[in-house]
């Protein structure tokens, strides 16, 4: 992809602005939208003199134009447990309201598109690993369904402007978990304990931002309109992700277990078959190559007095 005038939602969270990145890379100019709730416009601030990127403050949950694009990259919406669930009634609007609006767009001037969805599609799974043709095992009405359920939705919304209206439309399933690691990473750096939610048995898998980024940009030039799962096949405990933490920055932190919270996955890992054959995609980044790659990121989120930049 290059050459292109491209639209990013939620341009200014962590995964949104390394996109605008690697597609400003790619010789592309792009068009950042957010509205700030929970993302960062420090992550922007070294394009501040880009001439081929601008940024909007808005909410995509109210119609907009931002002028012919001939891609959309829709990834706007909270993504952390505690912002969904504090921006429960905002989260299930993005994921309807502002996913439409976007596929309005998209629509209208035939543009590409392509939707960040989430490994939360397959709530907490009783199949594992996790692969595409399962359908899910999700609370619809628990404290995570906002985020869940606002996800759901978009793939329906998703899937029914390619089949209704032909738009050439692309669902990425991302396998990440992010928020562990920016919290194991800041309390370590901190010193102050790390929480641990449950005996910490529970599984997840981690994805390098870059690997992560590499999936996604291959599946969007394909002409897959079914969902495609993105993430790192290889399954660690919460223990030992921040056991890996404490490790890595030499902390003196020690282990806080407090309560696991309702609905939380007790297991969670992709199923990559689909990416390999279709993209010829896999992580290359192991978890810890990537914390090491990711603890001068956040030795200056500490220093600049921020936390985690969604």
């Amino acid at each position: 992809m290059a050459g292109k005038t491209i639209l990013v939602t939620g341009a200014a969270g962590f995964l949104g602005s390394h996109l605008c990145d690697a597609l400003l890379a790619g010789d592309n100019r792009v068009i950042g939208v957010d509205n700030l709730s929970t993302g960062n416009l420090a992550n922007l601030e070294h394009l501040r003199n880009e001439p081929r990127f601008s940024f909007e403050e808005r909410d995509i949950c109210s119609p907009f134009d931002v002028g012919r694009v001939e891609y959309v990259f829709n990834f706007a919406s909270p993504a952390s447990p505690a912002d969904y669930m504090r921006l429960g009634v905002e989260t299930l609007l993005v994921g309807s309201a502002g996913t439409m609006n976007t596929l309005e767009i998209a629509k209208r001037y035939g543009a590409g598109y392509l939707h960040a969805s989430t490994s939360e599609c397959y709530g907490d799974p009783e199949v594992h690993p996790q692969v595409e043709s399962y359908w899910g095992n999700v609370n619809p009405v628990g404290p995570r369904s906002v985020y869940d359920e606002a996800k759901r939705f978009s793939e329906a919304l998703v899937m029914a402007y390619h089949r209704y209206h032909g738009v050439n439309t692309h669902l990425v399933r991302i396998f990440n978990n992010g928020r562990v690691i920016s919290n194991f990473m800041m309390q370590a750096l901190q010193g102050v304990p790390l929480t641990i939610y449950g005996d910490g048995s529970q599984t997840r898998s981690f994805c390098y931002c870059s690997d992560l980024i590499e999936g996604i940009l291959r599946l969007s030039k394909t002409e897959e309109h079914l969902p495609v799962n993105i993430g790192n096949p290889v399954e660690f405990t919460m223990l030992e992700c921040a056991q890996e933490v404490v490790a890595l920055v030499g902390s003196v932190s020690e282990l806080v277990f407090m309560p696991l919270p309702e609905d939380d996955p007790k297991q969670r890992r992709p199923d990559i078959s689909k990416a390999r054959a279709l993209l010829g995609w896999e992580p290359k980044v192991s978890l810890r190559e990537g914390l090491g790659k990711s603890l001068e990121y956040f030795k200056g989120c500490l220093g600049q007095g921020i936390g985690d930049s969604g």
